[in-house]
C-alpha cells in the first residue's frame, strides 16, 4: 500500500481553469469513482494552496499495488482530466513529495481496502 502526499505547481494565469476543472471532477464523481477500481486507488484528494503568490495542488493518495496509471486509461473522464493537467500543471517545477512518516490505518479499514480490489 503506497500513501503518498505530493505538490504541484499550476501555471500562472490558470486560476480560473483549475476552478474549472476541480468542479469537472466534483460534478462527475460517479465517473471519476468508477476509474479508481483500475488504478487499485483507495482515497484520492486534492488540496488546493496559494502561497507567496503561487498556486499549488496537493494530491494524497492511498493505493494498492500494481494499479493502472491514469495516462492508460481509456475512460473519457480519465482523458478530460489529463487535458486540464497538461493544461494547468507547470511542467517546469518538479513535483514535491513530502515524505511519510507516520501512517494511521486501522488494521481493519486496512484490510477492508485491500479486499476491495481482489
Amino acid at each position: 500500500m503506497q500513501v503518498e502526499l505530493t505538490r504541484f505547481k499550476v501555471k500562472e494565469g490558470k486560476s480560473k481553469v483549475v476552478d474549472e476543472w476541480l468542479a469537472f471532477l466534483n460534478e462527475h464523481m460517479k465517473d471519476v469513482l468508477i476509474t479508481l477500481a483500475d488504478e487499485k486507488m483507495y482515497v484520492e484528494t486534492i488540496f488546493r494552496e496559494t502561497l507567496n503568490g503561487n498556486e499549488y495542488l496537493y494530491w494524497y493518495s492511498v493505493q494498492g499495488e500494481g494499479g493502472q496509471d491514469v495516462e492508460e486509461s481509456e475512460h473519457w473522464v480519465d482523458k478530460k482530466h489529463l487535458q486540464y493537467w497538461h493544461e494547468c500543471i507547470d511542467p517546469n517545477f518538479r513535483p514535491v513529495d513530502l515524505s511519510t512518516e507516520v501512517v494511521m490505518i486501522p488494521e481493519k479499514l486496512r484490510q477492508a481496502m485491500e479486499a476491495f480490489n481482489k
